[in-house]
C-alpha cells in the first residue's frame, strides 16, 4: 500500500482530497497527514517518509513550489492538486509531474494512483524534473524566462529569447537558436509550443514554429512564406496566413 501526506491551505480541500481517499482507494492508499502549510507539510513529510505528496500550488507565505527548497533529492514523487492557471498546467506537464485539476473527483484521482503503483520507485529524474518544472514557470513575472529541453541524454537550458524557430520531426523537435546551434528534443512541436508564449511564437504550419521577433520578410509566393533573419524560409499555411498578419500587426 502507498502512503501520502496532503499539503493544502484550504481545510476544504484537504479533508475532501482525504475523504475521497478514504472512500475509494482505502486499500490502495494510506493518508499519514494533512498540512496547512508548506512549513507544516515539511514535517509531516520528514516524520512519515511518504510515497507521494498531494501538493497545492498558490499558497498564503509560502508558494507550494518552495517545498522542494527543503528537500535536495526528493525521495517522493509529487502530484500536484490545483486550479492554476492553463499556461502553469502545460509547464508541469511539461516537467514529467503529474496533477489533478480542482475540484477532484474520484475518477481522476484513481488514474493518478494508478499511475503511482505501476512505477516501481522514485524517478531518478525527480530532481531534474522539480529544476525543469521551477525554470518553466517564473513566478514573479509569470513569463517564461529559459525553456528546459529534454533531450535523450538529460536537458538543456535555453532562453526564450533565443529560440529562432522550431521544427517538428516526427515524436521529436529541432529547435534552432541564434548561435546556429540544432537541438533535437526528446517531445512533440506540440509540447514544445504550449511552453513558449503566444504574444511571441506563432505556428505558421504543422511543422514549423517561429520567434516573430526574427522575421525578416513575409510573401505570398509559393503559397506563402516566412524569410526568416538568418535567411531560412519558413512555409506559411494558407488558413494561417490572415492570423499571422494580425499578430505581426500586434
Amino acid at each position: 500500500m502507498k502512503t501520502c501526506v496532503i499539503i493544502d491551505d484550504e481545510r476544504n480541500a484537504r479533508e475532501t482530497l482525504q475523504k475521497i481517499i478514504q472512500r475509494y482507494f482505502s486499500s490502495r492508499i494510506e493518508v499519514c497527514g494533512l498540512a496547512e502549510s508548506v512549513k507544516d507539510g515539511v514535517e509531516l513529510i520528514k516524520e512519515h517518509n511518504p510515497d507521494v505528496v498531494f501538493l497545492d500550488i498558490e499558497m498564503p507565505k509560502e508558494n507550494g513550489l518552495q517545498l522542494f527548497s527543503y528537500f535536495k533529492q526528493p525521495d517522493f514523487d509529487v502530484i500536484f492538486t490545483t486550479a492554476y492557471e492553463q499556461y502553469a498546467i502545460n509547464a508541469i506537464k511539461f516537467a514529467a509531474l503529474d496533477y489533478i485539476l480542482k475540484p477532484i473527483n474520484q475518477i481522476e484521482l484513481g488514474e493518478a494512483i494508478t499511475k503511482l503503483e505501476k512505477k516501481d520507485h522514485v524517478n531518478k529524474n525527480t530532481s531534474l524534473h522539480i529544476e525543469s518544472l521551477l525554470h518553466n514557470l517564473n513566478l514573479e513575472t509569470k513569463e517564461f524566462d529559459k525553456i528546459v529541453l529534454p533531450k535523450t541524454n538529460g536537458y538543456e537550458l535555453v532562453k526564450t529569447r533565443n529560440i529562432i524557430f522550431c521544427k517538428a520531426d516526427g515524436n521529436y523537435c529541432e529547435v534552432y537558436t541564434v548561435i546556429n546551434e540544432t537541438i533535437l528534443v526528446s517531445k512533440s512541436l506540440k509540447h514544445i509550443e504550449y511552453l513558449l508564449p503566444k504574444s511571441i511564437f506563432f505556428r505558421t504550419h504543422k511543422s514549423f514554429l517561429i520567434n516573430l521577433n526574427y522575421i525578416k520578410s513575409i510573401c505570398r509566393t509559393g503559397g506563402g512564406q516566412v524569410v526568416l533573419e538568418n535567411g531560412m524560409k519558413i512555409p506559411i499555411a494558407s488558413s494561417h496566413f490572415k492570423n499571422l498578419m494580425e499578430q505581426v500587426k500586434k
